[in-house]
């Protein structure tokens, strides 16, 4: 998030389901083994979310309701000068939720309340910057017995930075961020906590035809745990320095990337990443890129329920090839195929209920993808085919879908504007042999702007009324309907 990662030092994932659309200026989506620029954990890719800057001075709140009682309120403003820039975000949403077991008919809801925070001052050529984000919230669920629990959670960023223009050509960017992650389980003593303090300094040098750069990483994270009666509280220290080089020679360019890394628990690692693109003629182009990565296992991985010591680090080997179709006209298209091995890569195993190194993983893939951009509307579509599998068994990896295409369509109407977004998945394996079937979802979007200041929005999601699980023994949600009304005063 703005650079700091936010993936808790316990488990699961990062908690991006608690970040307001509202703080979002854009996604950035980098596919592939990645550890030479992101550190450990970057085996498959990476999501940057970029948060909302005040490139005017403005105003905005709205209130939203929709299915399973849910509501919204969003309140943002924000100014802009030559010397500086301030803004603020606060969000609210809460639902009472649709039941997540096939098995139950019990309802479980969810609710939020976060804020963003973020201001910078420009003096001379250095710009000085502070972020903050914090979410927190409930979210209910039903344990392994069908009993209603809950739990309460809280995610936050703290980011200060330092951008100073020390040459005409050079930049130096110096990051000192933290991040706490948190999960509270309202019916037992169960819970998980992860604390990461973080110093990322990079320099670039601009010459002529290429761009160097170069930089430290050094970072401490705390994570502590209980769990079914097991607990842990791990300190880990993390060291590492990094350089790239980016070219650009005329129909030619390519980029080479190296990181050394110190994990205080598994030692050192070299990742690297290399890329070549070259232009065919005006229209085609062709790229490839081969990368080295690895990712440690964290603290729950480790000692956690179900958690082994003696685990290995996961080691990945990634090559991509790409073919880019862009005339310069509303046409574009791309072809990409990828191959990623991973060794030792993690997976839980329900005969010993425990998490095992498989020996080596196999992902191959191809992806096509298409666009288009008319006058008043924009099409993109997706086709997706790729195999992820265990190499020495042949089986296939859990939950992976095989084949799935996604297609968009927005149409602006004057002022107002129209979308459809069509996605379609493959069938999929689960624990214990069980196969999910695909599905086919649609959702419709649309914006009416009501005068100068006001607008309305609204969606419905599932339009199909899809019946369809990603997990088995866990359905998602029916057709619903969501509006929001917003006024903006700039």
């Amino acid at each position: 998030m703005d650079g700091v990662r936010i993936n808790p030092g316990t488990i699961g994932g990062a908690a991006v389901q608690n970040i307001a659309p509202d703080v979002i200026e854009r996604v950035e989506i980098v596919k592939g083994a990645r550890s030479a620029l992101y550190g450990t954990d970057a085996i498959g890719g990476v999501i940057n979310i970029i948060t909302r800057r005040a490139h005017e001075g403005y105003v905005e709140g709205a209130l939203g309701a929709g299915s399973f009682a849910s509501q919204s309120g969003n309140f943002s403003a924000g100014a802009h000068g030559t010397s500086g820039e301030f803004g603020v975000n606060l969000n609210w949403e809460a639902t009472d939720g649709y039941a997540p077991r096939t098995d139950s008919d019990v309802r479980r809801g969810y609710d939020n309340l976060s804020a963003s925070l973020y201001g910078a001052r420009r003096v001379g050529a250095n710009e000085i910057s502070l972020r903050h984000w914090r979410g927190e919230g409930n979210t209910e669920y039903l344990d392994f017995f069908l009993s209603p629990v809950d739990q309460d959670y809280l995610t936050a960023v703290t980011a200060l930075g330092l951008n100073t223009k020390t040459s005409a050509n050079g930049n130096s960017k110096l990051l000192v961020s933290f991040m706490e992650d948190e999960v509270l389980q309202q019916q037992t003593p169960d819970f998980v906590s992860s604390e990461r303090i973080s110093l990322d300094w990079q320099y670039s040098h601009a010459f002529e035809d290429h761009t160097l750069t170069g930089g430290i990483y050094a970072v401490r994270e705390d994570a502590g745990s209980m769990s079914f009666g097991t607990g842990f509280d791990e300190r880990t220290d993390v060291r590492a320095a990094f350089i790239q080089d980016q070219a650009t020679f005329g129909r030619h360019k390519g980029f080479v990337a190296l990181r050394l890394t110190d994990h205080e628990n598994f030692g050192q690692h070299t990742t690297w990443n290399a890329e070549y693109a070259f232009e065919l003629n005006a229209d085609w182009s062709i790229s490839a890129g081969l990368g080295h990565a690895f990712r440690a296992p964290d603290a729950t991985d480790r000692f956690g329920f179900g958690g082994r010591p003696d685990l290995d680090p996961e080691l990945a080997d990634e090559a991509q090839l790409g073919l880019r179709y862009a005339p310069g006209g509303p046409h574009s298209a791309t072809l990409e195929l990828y191959a990623n091995d991973i060794d030792d890569l993690i997976e839980f195993d329900f005969e010993t209920f425990t998490l095992q190194n498989i020996d080596k993983a196999e992902i191959r893939g191809v992806q096509l993808g298409y666009e288009y951009r008319g006058e008043h509307f924009i099409v993109r579509a997706d086709v997706v085919r790729q195999r992820a599998d265990n190499a020495i068994t042949r089986a296939r990896l859990l939950r992976r879908a095989e084949e799935s295409a996604t297609l968009s369509y927005t149409h602006a109407i004057g002022v107002h504007r129209l979308g459809l977004s069509i996605l379609a998945s493959g069938d999929r394996e689960d624990f214990g042999g069980v196969v999910l079937p695909g599905f086919v979802v649609a959702n419709v979007t649309g914006q009416m702007q009501l005068g100068a200041d006001w607008q309305l929005n609204a969606r419905i999601e599932n339009l199909l009324d899809t019946e369809y699980q990603t997990a088995a023994s866990y359905r998602m949600h029916e057709r619903t309907g969501f509006h929001e009304l917003k006024y903006t005063w700039h």
